[in-house]
């Protein structure tokens, strides 16, 4: 069987005045991401990992923060055509294992309704999709709340 592995890795800072949104789900919360698209650092991290599993290069290269089509944009929708990208090369998602990492706020209870809009996005099973919280304990930027990182492993199969 031929398959490749990617990783991805992303962080966004907390700022006032800006939905929250993490695996294309908006989170109740007094803060959003900041970033040029909506700031879904949960799906950034998994496009990337798409992306790098398949030798395609990174967000950067398809969705550069200089190109005003991407302001504000769907996070999710670029995660497709990651998966589009990936799958024009002869790749399809096997599995995607993701982790937020986040102090507050407590995110348990859309861990699944992001599993289920990522499965969907990438057109596969949810029991392929993983997505988990953790905290830091209070240390670093997460800990002390300003914002949140996100990291993901991806596995690719040959069609």
């Amino acid at each position: 069987m031929d398959f490749r592995v990617g990783i991805g890795y992303d962080a966004h800072q907390f700022i006032a005045g800006r939905p929250f949104v993490l695996g294309g789900v908006t989170i109740e919360h007094s803060k959003g991401l900041l970033g040029h698209s909506d700031a879904d650092a949960l799906s950034h991290a998994i496009s990337d990992a798409v992306l790098g599993a398949a030798a395609l290069g990174d967000m950067g290269k398809y969705f550069p923060d200089t190109d005003l089509k991407w302001k504000n944009a769907d996070s999710l929708a670029m995660l497709k055509e990651c998966a589009r990208l990936a799958g024009e090369q002869g790749w399809v998602i096997g599995n995607v294992d993701s982790t937020i990492i986040c102090q507050k706020p407590k995110l348990a209870g859309y861990l699944g309704s992001m599993k289920e809009k990522i499965a969907v996005t990438l057109g596969v099973s949810a029991d392929k999709i993983n997505v988990k919280a953790k905290t830091t304990e209070e240390m670093g930027f997460e800990g002390r709340q300003e914002g949140l990182s996100t990291q993901a492993v991806v596995l690719l199969q040959k069609k």
